[in-house]
């Protein structure tokens, strides 16, 4: 199972959470997923890529001005997870192409998480 420990952040998001240290780029806290972003801007298509390292690559098409990028982000992985946008809080990297996101109540997983936290469970 991924360990989680709190760890507080320069640039906490709005709600004044500390943010997770994880070894892996995703792993649940209750029932909310905490993933961990490698953003990628004016990428041609949104899309949610491969692991690299302990982040999670996602593209989105949006320019990282003034955190349009981000929130571009949030509403394509709401449909992603099967959430609405406010069930996911930046807890930071909000103006950052790393980014710490925490996700409740996710309804559906991308197979690369799906993958991911089924082989964290079986090993």
């Amino acid at each position: 199972m991924a360990k989680l420990k709190k760890i507080k952040s320069k640039n906490e998001g709005n709600s004044g959470r500390k943010g997770l240290a994880m070894d892996t780029f995703c792993a649940w806290d209750g029932d909310i997923l905490v993933l961990n972003i490698l953003g990628t801007p004016s990428a041609k298509q949104d899309a949610i890529g491969k692991p690299k390292g302990h982040q999670l690559k996602v593209s989105v098409t949006a320019t990282p001005v003034g955190g349009k990028a981000t929130d571009h982000m949030i509403r394509f992985l709401a449909k992603e997870f099967g959430v609405t946008v406010n069930d996911i809080e930046v807890v930071f990297g909000r103006f950052n192409v790393n980014k710490q996101l925490r996700i409740i109540s996710a309804k559906q997983l991308p197979s690369v998480i799906n993958n991911h936290l089924s082989q964290e469970l079986a090993g």
